[in-house]
């Protein structure tokens, strides 16, 4: 980005002070309301509430948070600015992290599609391919698209060019950052932060979703700026529904190993409780999972699957454990016929996807929480 003279933020008399963790307005009357912050704490510098505090040093997310028509009307202001929208993806989640009708909210502002978590993709993976399926992807959305970047802000790859085609695009606008919950949006902007912006404070991140409440403005140049907005969270992904503390063993952290099993028809794979495939009619074939690491899948007969889900979810079945079963809705099944001669993922939004490799096809019967996207699309590996 451009260098600027002064572009350190100024509070007007009458404007409301924002945590500058989350963007929230602050208030000290009222613990249990967003933005509440101690008296005392108004003195320090930075200043953030004290549900940012929580998350920042103990890695607690509680409290009050956005509902989706508050994400809405925030996000729905951007169609009366003249901005460059940058649209943050999960890889790991392409379908369920898009955000429909996206053009709906922004107007004619462009959009600059920034897909990250690439960190996650085997070694082996060929960029160019992973670029192209991205681009068919987003059309097939219906997202128009001036530029798509691949990035990891895990790894820190891909920023660069991040930066230049957003200096390229935007034209001296503004930079509405926009992107469903845990897509990685807080972690790059502060490192826009870190490098181009005069604040002293870092956006609160945390692997927890719904960080981010209100705009959060970082100044660039000439009195433009980069607007993080709050995650959209879609409660078709299983990480909104299971309790925060499964999503470490959802979520995966480090490059994707994927778990190959060969299956005749009749065989049925668990995915802790949260999922279950069944392999109805078909040649026997191999599916590859790709699914976080600490996740155990568990091989068993479709005439034995019932009975096992019955008796063992929450205990050889998890996550969910045994004391948080109760919080999962109850698991539906979704037909799937896999066409033959085609190379297709199944995904299970925000729990990864299973590829039917067999040039036969194959019917299969995915069991998902009620709610939780289940989509075909071509193998994105």
């Amino acid at each position: 980005m451009n260098s600027r003279e002064d572009v350190s933020p100024v509070r007007q008399e009458n404007e409301p002070l924002k945590c500058e963790g989350c963007g929230v307005k602050l208030q000290t009357e009222d613990p249990a309301k967003l933005g509440f912050v101690p008296e005392q704490a108004l003195r320090k510098e930075p200043v953030i509430c004290q549900r940012c505090f929580r998350i920042k040093h103990y890695n607690d997310l509680s409290g009050a948070t956005l509902n989706q028509d508050d994400f809405l009307n925030i996000l729905s202001g951007i169609a009366n600015t003249s901005s460059l929208v940058v649209h943050i993806v999960d890889l790991f989640d392409f379908e369920g992290s898009l955000i429909p009708g996206l053009q709906r909210f922004i107007g004619n502002n462009p959009v600059l599609l920034a897909v990250n978590k690439t960190d996650l993709l085997p070694k082996a993976t060929n960029p160019n391919r992973i670029l192209n399926w991205a681009q068919r992807q987003a059309k097939e959305f219906g997202l128009k698209t001036v530029d798509i970047v691949l990035v990891s802000a895990k790894k820190n790859t891909g920023f660069d060019q991040l930066l230049e085609r957003m200096d390229a695009h935007r034209k001296g606008r503004d930079v509405y950052v926009v992107g469903a919950t845990n897509v990685g949006k807080s972690t790059l902007i502060n490192r826009l932060i870190r490098d181009y912006s005069d604040l002293n404070a870092e956006l609160t991140t945390s692997p927890y979703p719904g960080t981010t409440l209100d705009l959060v403005r970082i100044p660039l140049d000439y009195g433009k700026a980069i607007i993080d907005t709050p995650g959209i969270v879609y409660q078709h992904r299983v990480t909104e529904l299971v309790n925060k503390k499964e999503l470490p063993v959802i979520l995966p952290n480090a490059a994707l190993k994927p778990m190959v099993y060969q299956l005749n028809e009749e065989q049925t794979l668990f995915f802790g409780a949260l999922a279950r495939m069944d392999f109805v009619r078909g040649d026997r074939q191999s599916f590859t999972c790709y699914v976080s690491d600490a996740l155990k899948l568990h091989r068993t007969k479709l005439e034995r699957a019932d009975e096992l889900y019955a008796e063992h979810k929450g205990t050889l079945l998890q996550p969910p454990a045994l004391e948080h079963l109760e919080e999962l809705p109850p698991l539906v099944k979704h037909a799937v016929r896999i066409q033959r001669g085609s190379k297709t993922d199944v995904l299970i939004s925000g729990l990864g996807w299973i590829t039917a490799n067999g040039e036969s096809g194959a019917e299969l019967v995915i069991w998902a929480p009620k709610g939780v996207k289940v989509a075909q699309r071509p193998a994105l590996i």
